[in-house]
């Protein structure tokens, strides 16, 4: 994989894949706004997929879970402007922000299709990177003028920037049965369900008295049959959508599973996986 990250600032860098494609499933540390300069780019969520493309601005919201698939497209590398709004900064700028309500709800991609405001700020960044250089006071300037920006296209992002909050224990059944399918370390599982990772194996031993391990897997196979014989998903897309890190591994994980290579799928009448209800798609 070619991959080349060229960063101004700490927060600010223009990122380009120039490979087929890269894939990664990601926990998002800070809010993260991203420019499109050229490429695809598919995200898929625990109850939603996206597609962004050339032009487009979107922001991701931190600590969300998600799947991320890079393409170049039309001869072009997968090239973007990605911004890192730290819970610092923000605490910076909403220190001298007055009467800012606050409204707690569930994360979601937001997105600013070719908005011109947000393409003006984010392009004004480009020539920096030639130079390899910000001042750090400039790249002050332009994340309040990205916020800022921001706030005045959609109301309601407030109540996304404003939650500095890190995740509480929450109900393990719930978010598991939602989340299963982003390949991460355990660890990660643990922080996000606001448990030690002692704790959180021991409480998942409780709830499905089983691993976490075995747990995942089988219900990554009882999706990516679902994908297979209800959406007739082609192979690679649901290995990658499914947490399996390779094709080769995936296959065989699935017919060890099922009795069967997910090939076989293609060309006969589809056989139930049982137990599965699958999550919708949006």
């Amino acid at each position: 994989m070619q991959y080349e990250a060229k960063y101004i600032t700490d927060d600010i860098k223009l990122s380009c894949y120039e490979d087929k494609f890269f894939k990664s499933d990601i926990l998002f540390e800070h809010h993260m706004l991203i420019w499109f300069i050229s490429g695809e780019t598919k995200i898929v969520l625990a109850d939603a997929t996206y597609i962004f493309r050339e032009g487009d601005i979107f922001l991701i919201p931190r600590n969300q879970l998600a799947t991320i698939i890079n393409y170049p497209k039309d001869g072009k590398p997968h090239q973007t402007v990605v911004m890192h709004l730290s819970t610092a900064r923000l605490r910076d700028f909403y220190a001298n922000q007055n009467g800012v309500a606050k409204i707690l709800e569930p994360p979601k991609i937001y997105h600013f299709n070719n908005h011109p405001l947000l393409e003006s700020c984010l392009s004004s960044l480009v020539p920096y990177f030639e130079m390899n250089e910000l001042p750090e006071h400039i790249a002050s300037l332009k994340i309040t003028e990205a916020i800022s920006i921001l706030r005045a296209i959609d109301k309601s992002i407030d109540n996304i920037l404003t939650n500095f909050e890190e995740p509480g224990k929450i109900d393990l059944t719930d978010y598991m049965e939602k989340n299963f399918m982003f390949n991460l370390p355990l660890e990660k599982f643990a922080y996000l369900t606001g448990r030690s990772l002692t704790t959180f194996k021991r409480d998942f031993s409780k709830v499905f008295h089983t691993t976490p391990q075995r747990w995942l897997t089988q219900k990554r196979l009882e999706l990516a049959h679902y994908q297979f014989t209800e959406k007739q998903k082609r192979p690679i897309d649901v290995c990658y959508e499914t947490g399996f890190e390779n094709l080769s591994h995936f296959s065989y994980a699935f017919k060890k599973h099922f009795g069967y290579a997910p090939t076989e799928l293609l060309n006969q009448p589809a056989k139930p996986a049982a137990n599965f209800k699958s999550t919708p798609e949006h």
